[in-house]
């Protein structure tokens, strides 16, 4: 199999940070592909014998039939009445287990003790947002007994709560390639969202358990008649033909919205939660995945483990608190459908291939209220992982007034490059007092002023961490003074950097010598040296009109 762009990059940089780092994260979307990453990575380790911890029984068998064929090595499975292979003889390279199963047993040990540590060389947890719960703790404390054993977790986009915490468990983040970098690079269909207003839903007195909206709470809400008509209503005439995967906060809830929507649309959906039968569950998902039922509505069952690349609407009649289970429920819409993105080599045609399919878009539907003390996970916080607070701010105002559908990315990339030109001007006013006032000075510039960059969220992860010796150096050269930047800055400039020496474009310390003048930054290398060399001769007074290659002024 061969591998994209950017499973390609997450491979190396993961065997980069494990020459310093025992253990290591990486960050990729619902749909970008993290099995075949991991399987990668388990080849690479070969002869050395890999661990895979999941949680959910339909990923165990995801992963070993995706590790088997990216692979061509065995992978056993140790789970329930499941047994990988002992000995010394045929012993499968490959284990893939469930935490359950690893913490499970009379003796105190848990199943993991049937395995011998110091023969792993390799311990890859998936869904690794979960590995900084007591159970997990408890199995990878196990297997780091062996001293040779190297880490990885790969997670979709985290809460924010626990991104300090998975720093904790994971020594650094090798790789984070999130939602809004997969559909930036046509990887992964747009995103729009609606939100609908319905009056009387009220989720103030929820109350808040472990991080997210009580259950219990919640449930008495969302299976309100009063609330369940215009939200089934709404949905009707939101869908219209397309496919729709619907959450729902509790097994009533489901139940009794399907049986509305059903009233309105005779056969045109089910639903399943965790306790239907398996059998039936699968007969439903069949159906579903025939174009038999329009749409499945499901309490707590479909977040992981299902895909569907044909699911084009996902409705969230389970609002939530938490990033991670928000980022779950909605990576169900978007995939591309098969072989649109596998065959053009470049983003825009990647993107104009998800534009002429039959599914250019994906949406999500959030039904608002009352929210209270609460502050409810929309969209925008799932794209906007590396984006500023005040351009998510902005662009889930923009989605809120807007009464339909908005694509988010569009919303998202607007906000940024308003705030991008809020700033420019902000400093070209202040550029030109100082001009006015004839005292131009050169000390504390702010190199994001310079690049006019909206500086990135700092990641949990990433608070404690310093720059390194080489991006000290690298920031320093261009006249950054690397004391005045967090990790996350550093980074961010470092990338700014190299976006610019790859693409010939002036340099920092050049486009300092721009902005203090008034000129566009976003110029070539050798365009900045004609413009400041003009500068220079004309006694640092500034040049109304740049000169242009072939003007004498630029020889």
């Amino acid at each position: 199999m061969i591998l994209r762009p950017y499973q390609s990059a997450a491979s190396d940089a993961i065997f980069k940070e494990w020459q310093e780092n025992d253990s290591t994260l990486v960050v990729m979307p619902t749909g970008g592909g993290k099995t075949v990453l991991f399987a990668d990575v388990i080849r690479r380790v070969f002869p050395r014998r890999a661990l895979v911890i999941a949680h959910r029984e339909e990923l165990i068998f995801q992963a070993r039939d995706k590790i088997e064929r990216v692979t061509g090595l065995k992978a056993d499975v140790e789970m329930g009445e499941y047994r990988a292979e002992g000995g010394l003889f045929g012993v499968a390279r490959v284990v893939v287990s469930t935490i359950q199963t690893q913490c499970s047993g009379g003796d105190g040990g848990g199943r993991m003790s049937k395995f011998d540590p110091s023969q792993f060389g390799l311990l890859i947890i998936d869904e690794a947002h979960h590995a900084t719960s007591p159970s997990y703790r408890r199995v990878i404390d196990y297997y780091r007994t062996n001293p040779a054993l190297k880490v990885l977790g790969v997670t979709a986009t985290p809460d924010r709560a626990d991104e300090q915490a998975l720093g904790q468990v994971f020594q650094s983040v090798a790789f984070d390639y999130e939602v809004l970098d997969a559909i930036h690079d046509g990887w992964l269909v747009p995103v729009e969202q609606q939100m609908v207003h319905v009056e009387g839903l009220d989720y103030s007195d929820v109350r808040t358990t472990a991080g997210d909206l009580n259950g219990g709470d919640l449930a008495a809400v969302m299976e309100a008649e009063r609330n369940l008509q215009p939200m089934a209503s709404a949905s009707v005439k939101i869908i219209g033909a397309r496919r729709a995967l619907v959450f729902t906060a509790s097994v009533k809830a489901a139940e009794m919205t399907a049986e509305i929507l059903n009233r309105h649309r005779s056969g045109m959906e089910a639903w399943v939660c965790g306790e239907t039968d398996r059998e039936e569950r699968r007969r439903v998902l069949a159906k579903f995945d025939d174009g038999k039922l329009q749409d499945v509505r499901n309490c707590g069952v479909l977040t992981e483990g299902f895909d569907d690349p044909a699911v084009e609407v996902v409705v969230m009649g389970r609002p939530t608190k938490s990033r991670s289970l928000y980022s779950q429920m909605v990576g169900r819409s978007t995939r591309p459908l098969p072989g649109v993105v596998d065959g053009p080599e470049t983003a825009e045609a990647r993107k104009a291939s998800i534009a002429a399919s039959a599914k250019p878009s994906c949406l999500v539907v959030d039904f608002v209220g009352n929210a209270g003390r609460h502050k409810l996970i929309t969209r925008a916080d799932i794209l906007g992982g590396k984006v500023g607070e005040e351009a998510l701010e902005r662009a889930v105002k923009r989605v809120s007034a807007a009464g339909g559908p908005v694509n988010m990315t569009e919303a998202l990339d607007e906000a940024e490059a308003e705030l991008r030109e809020q700033r420019r001007l902000a400093e070209a006013a202040r550029r030109a007092n100082l001009v006015a006032k004839a005292r131009f000075t050169t000390q504390s510039v702010d190199p994001f002023d310079v690049l006019a960059l909206e500086p990135a969220r700092a990641r949990g992860w990433d608070r404690d961490r310093r720059l390194s010796e080489k991006q000290r150096s690298v920031l320093a050269k261009q006249g950054i003074n690397p004391d005045g930047v967090s990790f996350a800055e550093g980074q961010q400039l470092i990338s700014e950097i190299f976006r610019r020496w790859k693409g010939k474009l002036c340099s920092f310390k050049q486009a300092k010598v721009l902005r203090k003048y008034g000129y566009d930054t976003e110029v070539s290398f050798d365009e900045a040296s004609a413009t400041i060399d003009a500068l220079a001769r004309n006694g640092w007074r500034r040049v109304e009109a740049a000169p242009a290659k072939g003007d004498p002024a630029w020889n």
